[in-house]
């Protein structure tokens, strides 16, 4: 589902080459869900945007669901993240003068869904939010505003969803709640999860567990499974 080869991220800081990722090769297979790890400055968002094709590598090559992504034009990679990636930020990223289901219709709209309100409505009320329909997003607590986002994500049925994050801007108790909405919509979508995290209780939730320094894998871990009947590979 998503392959990773030989990637490396290198920028120019007050006129010094800076690596932020450095040759980084992995493999994620459908379904499966991930926890990117690791030290502020290790490379966890720039790998994470990368795969969504939100800025371009310095060398290697990103393949996502059959399709070599590093190559595509604007274009044609707006339309790819459309119909195949959801991406959930730590910020939320919230259309500050659209409704919560206006928020939500923008991906599905975008697309031409036909049904693009009845599924928006669909999503909100699965995300416990039926009644905040016409809040706009000041009007939301943060927890609310991170379900509006996470129905966003999950607008347009992606096969993909990365998540930069999701409960950084949220109490210990709230975070949880956001992940075991993102957790049930991963088996009830069958998604492909990454999800950047300095959380260890979180990442305990995912089949696997990346851990970058430096711009370098340090370590890659399958954990047990994580619900009954759930294999972790």
């Amino acid at each position: 589902m998503i392959a990773v080869q030989h990637l490396s991220m290198r920028l120019t800081a007050a006129g010094r080459p800076v690596t932020i990722l450095d040759d980084v090769t992995l493999e994620i297979p459908s379904k499966q869900t991930v926890a990117v790890m690791g030290p502020s400055g290790s490379g966890k968002s720039t790998l994470l945007g990368l795969m969504a094709g939100l800025d371009r590598p310095t060398a290697g090559a990103i393949t996502l669901d059959g399709t070599e992504i590093t190559s595509l034009s604007e274009s044609r990679m707006a339309k790819f993240r459309r119909a195949k990636i959801g991406y959930i930020f730590q910020s939320f990223h919230l259309i500050p003068t659209l409704t919560a289901l206006e928020n939500v219709l923008v991906p599905l709209e975008l697309s031409g869904n036909a049904a693009a309100k009845d599924q928006a409505i669909e999503l909100l009320q699965t995300v416990g939010l039926g009644n905040r329909l016409d809040h706009y997003p000041v009007q939301l607590s943060g927890g609310e505003q991170q379900r509006v986002a996470v129905a966003r994500a999950f607008a347009c049925r992606p096969p993909i969803l990365l998540a930069d994050e999701p409960t950084g801007n949220l109490d210990s108790q709230t975070g949880h709640r956001i992940m075991d909405l993102v957790l049930a919509l991963h088996r009830d979508y069958g998604t492909t999860l990454v999800l950047v995290t300095h959380d260890r209780a979180i990442a305990s939730l995912m089949h696997r567990v990346i851990a970058l320094r430096d711009g370098r894998i340090e370590s890659d871990e399958i954990l047990p499974r994580t619900e009954p009947g759930e294999s972790a590979s």
